[in-house]
């Protein structure tokens, strides 16, 4: 892990949570954020650690994941560059109730448990853009609870790659690297099932994997209604 980087008010600029505040308090904001780098596969936070910084992903991948004693994993999210995290914990005060792992070398911002209480109660528009995360991890979690309560895994999957997919050329494609193994860890099923889900949806036609991308068909949307 790299050491401390400056961090200027053209970077908060471009961060979705500091888009809204004036030069002035981005200014400010330049004296109390720090700027770190990360290898692939390190561990940002870990599950029952004190909780004492905000991190907000300015480049790279993270995965954030739950484990049981023996070993069984569950992928809760993958962040992505402009999304933060370690809200929750500097919020009520308890442990990290997740682990968050780099997928990919990453880039981050990190305020401390102090300032971030500060910024929360002298600018509107970051604890609104705080509870906007929140409310959005909570609507991700209802529709994972009913995905997995309702939905049999092939319609698991479609919703998986839907929701990871985005538009390229007038086609929804799934252009980031999604190993078998990780969609399984997200969805609540095995490997050996996933990979049989995939090439049940490739002979059907629902999706098309070259290049390392998987192309979504207009039919998935048939596939993910299954249950």
């Amino acid at each position: 892990m790299a050491g401390p980087a400056s961090v200027s008010t053209l970077l908060l600029r471009n961060v979705p949570l500091f888009a809204a505040l004036p030069e002035a308090q981005l200014q400010l904001l330049t004296r109390v954020v720090g700027r770190k780098s990360y290898p692939r596969s390190s561990t940002i936070i870990a599950a029952g650690d004190p909780t004492d910084a905000l991190y907000i992903v300015i480049s790279g991948r993270l995965k954030v994941m739950m484990s049981d004693d023996e070993g069984r994993e569950v992928i809760l999210a993958i962040l992505g560059q402009g999304e933060f995290f370690g809200e929750m914990g500097l919020v009520d005060d308890a442990p990290r109730s997740a682990t968050v792992i780099a997928i990919e070398p990453c880039e981050l911002l990190t305020m401390s448990k102090l300032d971030f209480k500060k910024c929360l109660a002298e600018n509107f528009d970051i604890a609104m853009g705080v509870m906007r995360g929140l409310v959005k991890r909570l609507r991700e979690a209802d529709k994972k609870i009913g995905s997995l309560a309702l939905m049999d895994v092939y319609g698991r999957v479609a919703r998986l790659l839907m929701e990871m997919a985005e538009s390229v050329d007038g086609q929804m494609v799934v252009t980031k690297k999604l190993p078998k193994q990780d969609i399984a860890k997200m969805i609540g099923a095995s490997r050996e099932m996933v990979s049989r889900v995939m090439k049940d949806l490739q002979t059907s036609g629902y999706i098309e994997v070259r290049a390392g991308a998987i192309f979504l068909r207009d039919n998935l949307l048939v596939q993910e209604a299954r249950a």
